[in-house]
């Protein structure tokens, strides 16, 4: 019999029996807006993030992984889906809403004897399909004493900081609600490291004494590139980045546009919590407004602020990934799972003077990605080809011996896994990003990366302006190099890829757009 028949036949055995057969779990921990740059096994300038260099440690560590769509909801889709965007249907954040009926992974592992549970953010609209079990929070979530929709249809309000409970529910359904005798895949969807940043009260004095160092490109001119001028994330603009909202410069009778938002937010703290969440905050409030300050000042203090409340609310996160293996290492779960931690997209830390993330530049176009991997498993280290969040359906798909659908986009990771390097691996990859007009206002663009470090972009709409990036050379993505003298041949090349990729995925809107260049 061979590989292929044999994994038909596993997948349609009775669950106890396939579960004895050895078939891993798998536990997917993803978070919200967590970035490369802020995960010490990836860059340790700034923070020292413990449990999840761990995973990395004991596994492996993807060096280019990259996402589809650099937005919560269709990232989300394409996770569960294999597809791009335009296939699985769920573009956008602003007018989404996620087609539950059609195939998705977890309905694919749940079929094959898998238990599937989901707990924490789900932010796709319409109610989770395909899941024995779920626990999740209305649309973004509240970090202190948030609601959490049940199965039954209940919102429920649970007292603490979201982060914690996500774990908790998580580890009770591991310790008392499922199957021991089925293996199972289990979605740890966190809200951190969401805006606007409000920290676990035990951290809130947490990195006051510490100064980030300034991005080099913070002080970006865009030049040359109209789309990234005309974006709303900038932190030095009191709309884009609000003072209150954001900062937590918060004084009575201070109105900004999202003053109600934050006061809502904070106001689902219990009496003696806000109490010193404001006895710490108007501190920080009396001494800013003392202060007075404008221009490059004001930039540079609310880049302090944010880099310091979203380092609080990462620890509470890594402290969280720290009990999530502690319970399988004392439940004799570890060796016989796969443990993967990524997030739904990368995120700018004050690069090109931005917080947020959308673009196809490459803060927020790569996302994290590392997995302890089970025994029978023998990968170690940086895994170094090209890899995207269409790849972890096929994936988990394959390492429960379910056969991957032809008609999903990805590829399943399990050859890197098992420490090989094929010689036919993908070297390009293809993005597409839609919500425009919208919070922010990042352009619609789609575009395509190469292994060889070159990237093109074209930004459409109310705008028809392309973009080229030799990243080998100009890893900042400061200079556009598109139709510069010299760079005919290269621009060929990435169009005549770009258009191959877009027919190979079937993106119909994307390739009328090129109908300039036939690709031939």
């Amino acid at each position: 019999m061979d590989r292929r028949n044999i994994l038909l036949w596993a997948s349609a055995v009775p669950a106890a029996i396939a579960s004895a057969q050895g078939r891993y779990n798998v536990v997917y921990i993803m978070t919200d807006d967590h970035t490369a740059q802020m995960m010490s096994c990836y860059d340790n300038r700034f923070v020292k993030t413990p449990n999840l260099d761990r995973i990395a440690a004991d596994g492996v560590k993807f060096v280019n992984s990259y996402v589809a769509n650099s937005l919560s909801g269709p990232s989300r889709a394409c996770m569960l889906t294999g597809k791009h965007s335009h296939k699985n249907g769920f573009t956008n954040n602003e007018h989404g809403i996620f087609d539950g009926s059609q195939q998705t992974m977890p309905k694919l592992m749940r079929k094959a004897g898998y238990q599937t549970a989901l707990v924490g953010k789900w932010h796709l609209v319409s109610e989770p399909t395909g899941f024995d079990y779920y626990n999740i929070v209305p649309g973004q979530g509240d970090y202190y004493n948030p609601d959490f929709i049940t199965m039954k249809g209940d919102t429920v309000r649970e007292d603490g900081y979201v982060t914690n409970i996500i774990t908790d529910k998580a580890i009770d359904w591991m310790e008392n609600k499922r199957d021991r005798a089925k293996p199972f895949i289990l979605f740890i969807h966190h809200k951190a490291c969401h805006r606007c940043w409000l920290p676990e009260m035990k951290y809130i004095r947490e990195y006051e004494d510490r100064t980030f160092a300034l991005p080099e490109t913070f002080y970006d001119d865009y030049e040359g590139r109209p789309a990234a001028a005309a974006q709303e994330m900038e932190i030095g603009n009191n709309i884009h980045m609000d003072i209150v909202y954001d900062t937590k410069m918060y004084s009575p009778g201070k109105q900004t546009r999202l003053t109600d938002s934050y006061l809502s937010m904070i106001g689902r703290l219990n009496s003696r919590d806000r109490a010193d969440y404001d006895y710490f905050y108007d501190s920080l409030t009396t001494d800013f407004e003392r202060r007075n300050l404008s221009g490059k000042e004001l930039a540079e203090f609310k880049y302090q602020r944010y880099m310091r409340d979203y380092a609080k609310v990462l620890k509470s996160l890594d402290d969280n990934v720290g009990r999530t293996l502690k319970y399988l290492e004392e439940s004799n779960l570890l060796d016989s799972t796969l443990v993967v931690y990524t997030s739904d997209q990368g995120f700018y830390m004050g690069e090109h003077g931005w917080f947020d993330k959308r673009f196809m530049y490459e803060e927020s176009y790569s996302t994290p990605l590392v997995m302890r991997l089970p025994d029978g498993l023998n990968a170690r280290g940086d895994i170094r080809e090209m890899v995207q969040n269409i790849d972890y359906a096929p994936t988990f798909l394959d390492i429960a011996g379910v056969p991957v659908p032809e008609d999903m986009h990805g590829v399943s990771l399990l050859p890197l896994l098992e420490g090989k390097h094929p010689k036919n691996w993908r070297k390009s990859l293809y993005y597409h990003f839609y919500e425009y007009p919208a919070e922010h206002s990042v352009k619609r663009h789609y575009g395509v990366s190469t292994a060889d470090g070159w990237k093109l972009i074209h930004f459409y709409d109310d705008i028809d302006h392309w973009e080229l990036y030799d990243l080998n050379n100009d890893p900042q993505e400061l200079h556009n190099m598109y139709a510069r003298p010299g760079m005919e041949k290269i621009t060929k090349r990435l169009m005549k890829e770009l258009v191959k990729l877009q027919k190979e995925y079937d993106d119909q809107d994307a390739l009328k757009l090129n109908d300039s260049f036939k690709g031939e």
